[in-house]
Formats: structure tokens, C-alpha cells, sequence
């Protein structure tokens, strides 16, 4: 699944309407949240239910924002959307920063919901906006039902959502500078001087707090060597109220 944030949308002589927005990688399983605004409260609200009914992916993949990650400010940390991923047993993926392409299917779905919903109708109050989308996402699914049944299967949401996670994975797409070095989580952290300027994909295990980081190449998605291991302490905030 692959999930991201529309701002800006604003309601004539009315308020701000931002989107969340999610789509299925495979089978294009998407589903829409308008709100005047979303804190990651609300993203830990809407997760589950939206897991719940369709079941758990493999991967969420998202971007750099807060809301997802977590904090910027304080090195090793991951936000509490990183712990209750890590707890479903989903692979938290981060998108490399100002790079196209990793995130045009949700950027796709971004648009349309734009083209189909928001250039077509004119609203004046937020109930209208949810009414439209609700209406927009129940046609697309049915256009896209061969393709959603013929996914891959999900896995199933458990009844009582664990609190700790016995293995974790988190990973980050990321692109070295001219000396092969690179930042995570506000840590610099040093690739290969070969690798300059390249994509990598830095796999995390948050218990070992081991860092794999493999080359990544477009043209040869299936080639990816290990380029470097180093070591990365995190500490993630738990995604409930203690």
C-alpha cells in the first residue's frame, strides 16, 4: 500500500480541505480521507480500519513527512506510525526525498481523485466534499474489481492489535551525495566512495538496530548488492497510550 497527503484544497469562502489517500500497488485497492486537517492521531485511527476491512499488506510505503516518520529533530527517531506498522507486521518503506517516480501510483491516484472530484463539483461545505469521494471511490473499485480480486491475497487484520513487535524491518530509499555518504534519521552515515551520487535501499532491523545497505538500480531492480552494514540505534514512540 502506498499512502500520502493532498494539501491545499480549499472550500470557496470556506475552509481547507487536506486529503489522505491511500492505493494498493497491486490491484490499485484505493481509498480517500478528506479532513480539514490530519495529525498523526487521526492517521493511527483510520489505519486500522482500513486494514481491518481489507486486510494487511507487506509493504506501506509513504514520504518523508512527520506525520509518517516521526520527528526530524532528534537523531534514531521513528514516530508511532513506524511502531503499530512494526507491529502488524508491516514493512514501513520511505521514499527517497525529491525523487519521481517511487511514489507515482499514489501521486496518480492523487490526481485523479482531483480531476474526478474536486475540478468537477463545486462544494461548500465538507460533508459534500466526503459525500462526492465516497461516491468516487465506491466507482472506482467496481472498475478496478477484476483487478483488486486477482492481487495477491492480504493478510489478515488480528483481533486485538499486538503491542510489541518480535521482528522488524524498516526501510529507507535514499540517493548518496558526491562522497558516497548519506543521512538517516538526522545520523550521517557512509555508504561506499564507489557509490557516488546512486540510489541504495537501507534496510533497518530495529531490534539489532543493524543496517544493511544494498545498491539499487532501476534498470536492474533484481540486482542489488550489498554495499555496506553499519549500525543505527533507533528508538520508535509506541503507537498507543501507555
Amino acid at each position: 500500500d502506498a499512502f500520502d497527503f493532498v494539501e491545499g484544497l480549499v472550500i470557496c469562502a470556506g475552509p481547507e480541505i487536506e486529503l489522505f489517500n491511500a492505493i494498493s500497488l497491486y490491484g490499485s485497492l484505493a481509498q480517500t480521507w478528506p479532513a480539514q486537517a490530519w495529525t498523526t492521531n487521526q492517521v493511527l485511527a483510520v489505519l486500522p480500519e482500513h486494514w481491518r476491512t481489507y486486510g494487511l499488506p507487506d509493504y506501506a510505503q509513504f514520504d518523508n513527512d512527520t506525520r509518517f516518520q516521526g520527528s526530524h529533530t532528534a537523531p534514531g527517531r521513528l514516530g508511532r506510525v513506524v511502531h503499530l506498522c512494526l507491529c502488524l507486521g508491516v514493512v514501513p518503506v520511505f521514499a527517497p526525498p525529491r525523487e519521481t517516480g517511487f511514489q507515482a501510483k499514489i501521486e496518480s491516484f492523487n490526481q485523479l481523485w482531483q480531476a474526478k472530484v474536486w475540478q468537477r463539483f463545486r462544494f461548500q461545505r465538507q460533508a459534500e466534499v466526503r459525500a462526492q469521494s465516497r461516491r468516487f471511490i465506491a466507482a472506482h473499485h467496481q472498475r478496478h474489481a477484476a483487478r483488486i480480486e486477482s492481487a495477491p491475497g492480504r493478510h489478515p487484520y488480528p483481533p486485538i492489535a499486538p503491542r510489541k513487535f518480535r521482528r522488524g524491518s524498516v526501510v529507507f530509499l535514499r540517493r548518496t551525495d558526491d562522497k558516497g555518504s548519506l543521512r538517516l534519521l538526522e545520523n550521517p552515515v557512509h555508504v561506499a566512495k564507489h557509490w557516488p551520487h546512486r540510489l541504495v535501499r537501507c534496510e533497518l532491523n530495529v531490534l539489532t538496530h543493524e543496517l544493511k545497505i544494498y545498491a539499487l538500480r532501476r534498470r536492474q531492480p533484481d540486482c542489488q548488492p550489498l554495499l555496506a552494514t553499519r549500525r543505527l540505534k533507533v528508538i520508535i514512540t509506541p503507537w498507543y497510550h501507555r
